[in-house]
C-alpha cells in the first residue's frame, strides 16, 4: 500500500474464455497493492470453504436487508442465489491505499460505475483476438460439456457488446503482452494528479523552499 494514496477499484470483465481469470490471478500473485474482493452470498458453504476468505455468507433475510440499506455495491441473482459486493470491507480498502480487484460480468461492472465509489473506478475489458479462439480455449479447458460451450458462445456475444462501456479494452492474443499491458494500465492510474492527495502539500512545501532561496 502507497500512503497517500487512494486505492483503485478495478473491474475486469470479458467474455467466458477470453482470459479474464487468468489475468486476475497472476496480478493478484506479483501484486501485494492488490487484493481481491471477497463477495457475499446466499447459497451454502462448500466444504473447505471459509467465511469472510471465500465468501461472507449470508441469509436471504440478511443480504436482502443488506440490499436494502445500500450496502452492496453490485448484487445479481445466478441460479436461485444472490452474489454481491459488501461495499464496506471495499470502502476501508481503498481508503487505506489498498486497491481492490473484481471479476465480475457488464452487469456488475456497470452497478460498481454508477455506485457512490465512482471515482475509484478503473475498468477493463479483455476481448479475444477472434471467436474461434474464444471457442478453442473454452474447449481446452476440459471441464464443460459440449452444450455448456455452446451456451458461453451464445452468452459472449452479448457480453463482448458492452465493451464500449469501459474504460480500457485489451485483446488477449498472447497471455504475457496482455498482462504487462494490464499492469501497465495500473501502474498509470495509481500516478494520475488526482489519486495522489499528498501532492499538494508537496508542492506547497517546494514553493516555501524556493522562497526560502530567494531571501
Amino acid at each position: 500500500m502507497t500512503p497517500g494514496r487512494r486505492g483503485l477499484l478495478i473491474i475486469l470483465s470479458s467474455p467466458s474464455g477470453a482470459g479474464k481469470s487468468t489475468l486476475s490471478r497472476r496480478l493478484l500473485e506479483i501484486d501485494p497493492d492488490v487484493r481481491f474482493s471477497v463477495s457475499a452470498t446466499t447459497r451454502p458453504p462448500r466444504p473447505g470453504e471459509q467465511d469472510g476468505r471465500d465468501y461472507f455468507f449470508k441469509s436471504r433475510r440478511e443480504f436482502e436487508a443488506m440490499v436494502a440499506a445500500g450496502e452492496m455495491l453490485e448484487h445479481a441473482e445466478v441460479f436461485g442465489n444472490l452474489y454481491g459486493t459488501p461495499r464496506a470491507p471495499v470502502e476501508a480498502a481503498i481508503e487505506a491505499g489498498q486497491d481492490v480487484l473484481f471479476d465480475v460480468d457488464w452487469q456488475g461492472g456497470q452497478q460498481i460505475r454508477n455506485s457512490a465509489l465512482r471515482d475509484a473506478v478503473v475498468s477493463i475489458f479483455i476481448l479475444p483476438p477472434s471467436i474461434a479462439e474464444l471457442e478453442s480455449r473454452l474447449r481446452a479447458r476440459g471441464q464443460d460439456s459440449a452444450e455448456v460451450v455452446a451456451g458461453r458462445m451464445a452468452k459472449s456475444r452479448d457480453e463482448i457488446s458492452h465493451w464500449a462501456e469501459y474504460d480500457y479494452v485489451l485483446v488477449n492474443a498472447r497471455l504475457p503482452e496482455c498482462e504487462l499491458q494490464l499492469r501497465a494500465i495500473i501502474e498509470a492510474e495509481r500516478l494520475r494528479r488526482d489519486r495522489q492527495p499528498d501532492l499538494m502539500a508537496l508542492v506547497t512545501q517546494l514553493n516555501r523552499e524556493f522562497e526560502e532561496r530567494l531571501k
